[in-house]
């Protein structure tokens, strides 16, 4: 009985293990994505979003091939952002799309490399094209000595009537804002702290939220994005009973003090993944997310198993 116990313990862990380095699910086309976040419209269109200057927008009919069809804000046409990217036409970072059956609600950030001078924005469009998007303002920012948290990577989530934006990155961890559904932008001020770390010079960011069965789980991202096959990003989870805090990790820490399980690193196929969004589809719970190769960054998308509790790439 001892054996069978310690041969099931084993494998269960070499199951863990292994699903850990699964590695992206078939995608084509135009696929260098960075950041990615994912709608899918009533026709049953995917609309990809992602970091570049002006937004890239990228389309699918099947989540498989990708067509690149041009930027949210094309020809530089975001200046309210030059303030924060620090150049005319910079990077415009890690969207969140959110489709309401009429139209497209798209947060993003802007921001420079290592800065805390960052900015979350707002803009709606009733059919995701390129240039069709109106600019609905400023969400929140953070600046230098004035604040201890970062305002870039946001996250919508809405259950039953109530909206949260999570966002974050380095400095105090990941923070979460009470919004007002009419308008998208914040009932006030207060914020929750949802995760921190201290390893690594405190690098969690990338939050995502997203409820199975009767948990919310929050995932992040770890370590150093963007380094090319040097990227070290990996995407960590912890769950909770609630949206708005107390989310631990397998082991039982608490995100707030480093707490993180492991759900995918790199291997052989992905090196660095991170920058996730987690999708609802009709084949269940899709992870999206960007990694790299020795050709660049590109696109990853796999299922999400949550059979055991915890997500699992499959």
């Amino acid at each position: 009985m001892v054996f069978f116990k310690s041969a099931l313990l084993f494998a269960t862990t070499l199951i863990h293990l292994v699903s850990a380095q699964v590695g992206p699910g078939r995608v084509t086309g135009d696929i260098a994505a960075h950041d990615p976040t994912l709608c899918k419209d009533n026709n049953g269109k995917y609309y990809l979003f992602s970091t570049a200057p002006g937004l890239d927008i990228r389309t699918s009919t099947d989540r498989i091939h990708w067509t690149l069809e041009g930027r949210v804000w094309p020809n530089g046409g975001a200046t309210w952002t030059d303030e924060y990217t620090g150049t005319r036409d910079g990077n415009l970072w890690a969207p969140e799309c959110y489709y309401t059956g009429q139209e497209f609600w798209l947060y993003y950030s802007a921001s420079s490399f290592g800065s805390q001078k960052s900015a979350i924005f707002l803009a709606k469009s009733t059919t995701g094209s390129p240039g069709t998007w109106t600019h609905l303002g400023m969400v929140t920012s953070t600046a230098p000595r004035t604040h201890d948290y970062n305002a870039i990577d946001p996250n919508l989530f809405i259950e039953n009537g109530n909206w949260y934006l999570s966002l974050g990155s380095y400095w105090t961890g990941i923070k979460l804002l009470r919004l007002d559904p009419a308008t998208g932008k914040p009932l006030s001020n207060a914020l929750i702290s949802l995760a921190r770390r201290t390893a690594n010079s405190g690098a969690v960011e990338a939050s995502t939220i997203y409820k199975n069965g009767n948990y919310y789980y929050l995932f992040t991202s770890w370590d150093n994005c963007c380094r090319g096959t040097n990227s070290t990003y990996n995407i960590r989870v912890g769950r909770s009973s609630r949206a708005d805090g107390g989310y631990v990790d397998q082991n039982g820490v608490a995100l707030t003090n480093g707490g993180g399980t492991l759900v995918l690193a790199t291997h052989s196929r992905a090196i660095g993944p991170g920058g996730q969004d987690v999708y609802t589809d009709n084949d269940g719970p899709i992870l999206v997310y960007h990694h790299y190769t020795s050709a660049g960054h590109a696109l990853g998308i796999n299922r999400l198993s949550f059979a055991n509790g915890w997500p699992v790439v499959v």
